[in-house]
């Protein structure tokens, strides 16, 4: 299994960057340069522990489907994301919250496997670890801009239906 670790310090509280962090619609800006969408389950607002949701992806040049479910969630702390279905073995990704002096830390575990044996550990270490790295990284660059703005309080509402 491969294991990427990101932390990142945002100059916002624990619970705006927590629920930032769940919100769909921001996940698919951070990630619209590989154009995913989300197709089914919770598609848009703010997901919760036992809800699930599928995208479509274009990585490396090929449609993929994903569909990943809350499987752990303690607002505004952590939780915990795993794959339902997809093209990985297994993956498990933990958002860690932690508030220290008005300054959240959020740090990013993201555990993964990559089918076919050996072959599959070579494909991770030579480039999928770096390719994933290069998303979570564009994901935490907009989060963090967003948590840091002054209009962070309109993408935290429990009621958000953007």
């Amino acid at each position: 299994m491969a294991t990427i670790l990101l932390e990142s310090e945002i100059n916002s509280d624990i619970k705006t960057c927590f629920d930032l962090s769940r919100n769909i619609t921001i996940l698919k800006e951070s990630l619209k340069r590989t154009n995913e969408t989300p197709i089914a389950g919770k598609t848009s607002g703010l997901i919760e522990k036992g809800e699930w949701i599928s995208w479509e992806a274009n990585h490396f040049g090929v449609a993929q489907h994903l569909t990943t479910k809350i499987v752990a969630f303690d607002r505004p702390n952590y939780f915990v994301n795993e794959m339902v279905l997809g093209v990985f073995k297994s993956y498990r990704h933990e958002h860690i919250f932690e508030e220290i002096n008005g300054i959240t830390l959020m740090t990013h575990r993201f555990i993964f496997e990559s089918p076919y044996g050996i072959l599959g550990k070579l494909v991770d270490w030579l480039f999928l670890k770096r390719y994933i790295t290069k998303l979570l990284k564009s994901r935490i660059k907009t989060l963090k801009f967003i948590a840091e703005s002054e209009s962070a309080d309109d993408y935290t509402s429990p009621y958000l239906a953007i």
